[in-house]
């Protein structure tokens, strides 16, 4: 599967002068929102996700998502492995399992977000599973931003990613940008304006 190109056709790996969560620069970014806004695309890419996990013979319960960026591809890919579907929100700047939404003791649960950068989100989410005594499986995104090891891939972990190495991680594609320190960034020495497109701004 070509998954830099159904990104680039649905408008959804940009390029520019772009500001990441981490507060790094880069000139390119992903944005998954507009790859999911197509339902037939989103049911393509997950059933992908999906076959790549079933597979790999790992039991599967229940997929979680952090919210919100992760809620869509969470869902689409539970509906894939006919599995339930739930997800962990923020408030007041930590993640809570609300809405009525329980884990078993021993429930065997995925975690899933539309993109896996560094893994912050995706392990407060884990972290907040595994205190109800649900047990963390596995790890899966859309797109891995390459500084966690996916399975099938020979890039090897940075030092920023925040996943656990004995957890699988299951993506569809590695996509490493470069980035720069605001200092450092090439673009802002040139006289260019970063734009901050994630969902936690815009």
């Amino acid at each position: 599967m070509d998954v830099a190109g159904i990104y680039k056709e649905a408008e959804a790996l940009l390029e520019g002068h772009f500001i990441l969560s981490s507060g790094n620069h880069s000139n390119r970014y992903l944005q998954s929102a507009k790859v999911l806004e197509e339902p037939k695309r989103a049911e393509v890419l997950a059933n992908a996700l999906a076959k790549m996990i079933q597979e790999s013979g790992l039991e599967i319960d229940t997929v979680c998502a952090p919210a919100l960026g992760g809620i869509l591809a969470g869902y689409e890919l539970a509906r894939s492995l006919n599995v339930r579907s739930i997800f962990v929100e923020r408030k007041e700047g930590g993640m809570e399992l609300r809405r009525g939404f329980q884990v078993a003791q021993g429930e065997k649960v995925l975690i899933c977000e539309d993109i896996i950068t560094t893994g912050g989100s995706a392990m407060e989410a884990a972290t907040i599973i595994k205190a109800l005594g649900a047990e963390v499986v596995a790890f899966a995104s859309l797109a891995n931003r390459g500084f966690c090891r996916r399975e099938g891939t020979t890039i090897d972990p940075k030092p920023e990613c925040k996943l656990p190495c004995d957890t699988p991680l299951f993506a569809l594609d590695d996509f490493t940008f470069e980035m720069y320190t605001p200092e450092e960034c090439p673009m802002c020495k040139e006289g260019s304006v970063a734009i901050k497109p994630g969902s936690r701004n815009s």
